[in-house]
């Protein structure tokens, strides 16, 4: 059974760090699990650039119910489990409804709850998959709140994205803005890409670029 809203919920390019601040995963496990085939990040899984791998709101949804069963069920027993939804589910960990009493995990197919990992409980009770989806909605929105100030300008620290020239206020280099830019995409959906940004962003980021085109042609 699909939870409401799963098939509204919108797409954002979000770090490793961001979806770990999200889920209360280390990056360590994020990456064991991305290598091992475990939990990819949905598009890019395998990316090694500058960047990183990049995670989807429904990403971080699946990685923040697996979070939370985790501490149910042993990460053995979510491999079996993630092996047998995902051959008849898209996105299982994001669009299905689990369930937990003790140590049993059970999950919603669209008959009712089904036991899949079984620990000896008597009684089942809901996680909350639809509080996942909305309270990392509202985690998301959060980390978009940025200074008035911050819009439209530079920064550039010895720790923060290697030490790269980043917008203000978050850790997006402006390199990967204007390369977007460059492969046509418009300040909106540069936006749609990046949700902490402003458009005055990305035009600071192209107005950054032109200008030190035009002085290197000079």
């Amino acid at each position: 059974m699909t939870p409401p809203d799963a098939e509204n919920i919108p797409v954002h390019a979000l770090t490793a760090e961001q979806v770990c601040r999200l889920t209360g995963l280390s990056t360590s496990r994020l990456r064991y699990w991305n290598r091992t085939g475990f939990f990819q990040p949905a598009s890019n899984p395998s990316v090694r650039g500058p960047y990183g791998a990049f995670y989807s709101f429904r990403d971080v949804v699946g990685l923040r119910t697996l979070a939370v069963l985790r501490g149910k069920a042993s990460l053995q027993s979510l491999r079996r489990i993630g092996e047998y939804l995902q051959e008849h589910f898209d996105d299982p960990w994001a669009s299905l409804r689990f369930y937990t009493a003790g140590r049993d995990v059970l999950v919603d197919i669209g008959a009712g709850p089904v036991l899949l990992v079984e620990g000896g409980a008597q009684h089942a009770f809901d996680i909350g998959l639809i509080e996942v989806i909305g309270d990392m909605r509202d985690a998301v929105e959060g980390m978009r709140h940025r200074r008035p100030e911050q819009i439209g300008h530079f920064d550039q620290h010895r720790f923060t994205a290697h030490n790269q020239i980043v917008v203000a206020g978050t850790r997006i280099p402006i390199a990967a803005v204007w390369a977007f830019h460059q492969a046509g995409y418009s300040p909106e959906a540069i936006v749609d890409q990046y949700p902490r940004l402003d458009v005055a962003d990305v035009e600071a980021v192209v107005a950054h670029y032109s200008t030190d085109t035009t002085a290197r042609a000079s």
